[in-house]
């Protein structure tokens, strides 16, 4: 082309009356003239395409207040599905319910604890295999809003933090410009995000919007030192290969959480909709112009141990997101699949909407959703598919959903006691630590589980006198010469319990971690951190000193590896056949036979408070005296055809009416029992 433009010119040229000399001067001149435009013309071409390579193809039109994707309009419509909540095998198929109901977006937190789940350690396997999930969810025709914290709440146990930030930096103070907390940060970006990069939409990938911290608005600090670095140590990976966006809580600290140059949203449920008006004017003091969008529309929420199960209505549920569709916002749906908390990933609550105090996340984050625990499709599903049907079309997808079986009665031996020395022996780890003080969990960088807390007791001057546990968190089995004497709860707000003389020499505190706080504060490390003390005649409190730390993380690999030893020695008559442990906690055994695979629930109703462990996977917590959580979902994935594992490591009763050689059982049901009520009857049917 550049030559068909100089040519007639050269062919002007050649006209002229003129010496051998001139006409060579005149060539190279031509010829000058001639790669002069040339080059010209290729830096023109290149500065096009620098052009073309630096339009994001995710972006915000802020004049006519949409998304713009490939240059077009776009909106989404996602739903929240936390791969850390189903098992890999799993994955596919709860995505797939999820295309099929519409949405066109998946939203996803990314947990740094579970991938960096001690200092230099980094798990990026099986369940934490964060790239193969959002490969399937691009495989299924999603596309992907991505939500890297490095704080997510969630209602996961520390809002994803890890525990050791705390071991390595007591004073730490996360979610600061504090030098410690950016440094970590910084080295966990450095691992996260380059496996993360060939996924973004700008390099090919389905990856439209990267979160830049969460709800920071209604965290104390409103720090906007911290705020501007995340964003620049995020955008150092993401450039303008995605989006970067923030969601806030839409009220007067929305500024707290408002970052210059990132897209800001908000979040809210049902409880809130006649309020959206408002909530769309709050948003657009701190972002004036783009789309509208809700980032967390809540179809169902969150549920503490010892409350009723949280229920939200699903045409209520429809009607809302109808009205959130009406002003053409994107929106999320928090969550459209909740999953479960498996082992002691579920967090806890501070003064949470009206409660008093602490309170423990259920296992279960069934969350009311839009599809169930399990995965399937219910009524609020078809209402919602159906909303969404008239923004987005329907994809035609057949859904292969598990079946739900019953597995029947399992009879329980108990088999290990935890305080003895050979339950020390298969499940403590480490040396005991001996200090002045109890260690804490961080301290003995322990992400949860139970810590023993031993001391021999002085010489009492009162029968009975009071034991005194300050700043317990957060629950404590009060053991003298291995006898319980009582129950301390940070949750009941109970720290004292009388001790009478005679009763023994060594006094031990069995403290169990019931999952950090997860939303508002940032340091809620475990075990006793204030004094320990017994009254004296005069009045006064007699500090206790000298303590023995013995550490339990009860991880799943430690209960498997011990069940796969022999068994030699049955338990003393005396204990096996305890309906209250009045000795600790003990582990029972069973085995139950499956000849077809399915999902399926382990119902606990009638034992008091423990951990469950199938085929050598820790499915969670169980508390079915508190409620209302009564079953354990277990995946179908976790079984396999003829004899399966089952241990309990129970920590206050057995599922007995009585003492006695009975054994006590659990039973494996086709249906889940999430909204019981405490109850001291068992209530397992008869086989």
């Amino acid at each position: 082309m550049s030559n068909d433009n100089v040519s007639p010119a050269v062919g002007g040229g050649g006209g002229f009356r003129c010496t051998r000399k001139l006409t060579l001067a005149m060539s190279c001149g031509v010829i000058i003239l001639v790669i002069a435009l040339t080059v010209g013309l290729c830096v023109g071409l290149n500065s096009s395409d620098d052009v073309i390579e630096d339009t994001p193809v995710f972006s915000v039109d802020h004049e006519a207040n949409t998304f713009l994707l490939n240059g077009k309009p776009f909106r989404y419509v996602s739903g929240s599905f936390h791969y850390f909540r189903a098992l890999p095998d799993a994955w596919r198929s709860r995505l797939r319910t999820m295309r099929a109901a519409g949405l066109n977006a998946l939203d996803t937190y990314v947990e740094w604890s579970l991938h960096n789940p001690h200092d230099g350690e980094y798990n990026w396997d099986g369940i934490a295999d964060v790239v193969k999930f959002l490969e399937i969810a691009q495989e299924e025709d999603f596309y992907i809003v991505l939500r890297p914290g490095p704080y997510i709440c969630a209602e996961r146990d520390n809002g994803g933090l890890p525990h050791w930030l705390f071991t390595k930096y007591p004073n730490i103070k996360v979610r600061t410009n504090d030098a410690n907390y950016i440094k970590e940060v910084g080295i966990w970006y450095a691992e996260l995000m380059p496996r993360l990069q060939h996924l973004l939409i700008g390099n090919g990938g389905k990856i439209i919007m990267v979160q830049v911290e969460n709800e920071y608005g209604s965290y104390y600090a409103c720090d906007h030192d911290y705020l501007n670095w995340l964003r620049d140590e995020t955008d150092k990976y993401v450039g303008n290969k995605a989006l970067l966006f923030t969601v806030d809580i839409p009220n007067e600290r929305m500024h707290c959480g408002k970052i210059d140059n990132v897209f800001a949203t908000t979040d809210f449920g049902i409880d809130r909709i006649n309020e959206i008006d408002n909530i769309w004017k709050l948003l657009r003091g701190v972002q004036p112009t783009g789309p509208l969008v809700n980032s967390e529309f809540y179809p169902g929420w969150l549920t503490h141990w010892q409350e009723m199960n949280q229920r939200r209505d699903g045409q209520e549920v429809a009607s809302a997101l109808k009205t959130i569709l009406s002003y053409n916002a994107s929106v999320n749906l928090y969550m459209f699949f909740g999953g479960t908390n498996f082992g002691f990933t579920a967090g806890a609550n501070y003064d949470l909407d009206g409660g008093i105090g602490y309170a423990a996340d259920i296992t279960s984050y069934d969350y009311d959703a839009v599809m169930d625990e399990a995965g399937g499709v219910t009524k609020k599903y078809e209402l919602v598919k159906q909303v969404i049907g008239e923004v987005l079309d329907l994809p035609e997808i057949a859904l292969n959903p598990a079946r739900r079986l019953a597995y029947g009665k399992v009879e329980m031996t108990p088999a290990l006691e935890l305080l003895s020395s050979e339950g020390r022996a298969a499940l403590s780890t480490g040396k005991p630590v001996t200090a002045d003080k109890p260690k804490s969990f961080e301290e003995m960088d322990q992400y949860s589980g139970l810590l023993l807390y031993e001391t021999i007791l002085p010489s009492m001057d009162l029968d009975p006198t009071l034991l005194q546990v300050e700043e317990l968190r957060d629950r404590a089995h009060v053991f003298v010469d291995q006898q319980l004497v009582g129950t301390l709860s940070r949750e009941a707000r109970i720290y004292a319990l009388p001790l009478s003389k005679g009763w023994g020499s060594t006094l031990q505190l069995l403290v169990e971690n019931q999952g950090r706080i997860n939303y508002d504060r940032a340091n809620d490390t475990k075990g006793i951190f204030g004094k320990v003390t017994m009254l004296l005649h005069n009045g006064g409190a007699l500090p206790l000193d000298n303590w023995t730390t013995t550490a339990y993380p009860l991880e799943a690999y430690t209960i498997e590896a011990w069940r796969q030893q022999p068994q030699d020695a049955a338990l003393d008559p005396s204990v096996a056949q305890q309906r209250l442990l009045r000795s600790g906690p003990i582990v029972y055994t069973g085995s139950f036979e499956v000849k077809e695979v399915g999902d399926t629930y382990l119902n606990v109703a009638g034992w008091g408070k423990g951990v469950a462990y199938v085929n050598g996977f820790n499915l969670g917590r169980y508390w079915p005296l508190a409620g209302p959580q009564i079953t354990l979902y277990v995946p179908n994935e976790l079984l396999k055809v003829g004899q399966n594992s089952l241990v309990l490591l129970e920590y206050q009763r057995a599922n007995k009416t009585v003492n006695g050689s009975e054994l006590p059982a659990v039973q494996f049901d086709a249906v889940a029992q999430l909204d019981g009520e405490s109850s001291e009857v068992p209530q397992i049917a008869k086989k």
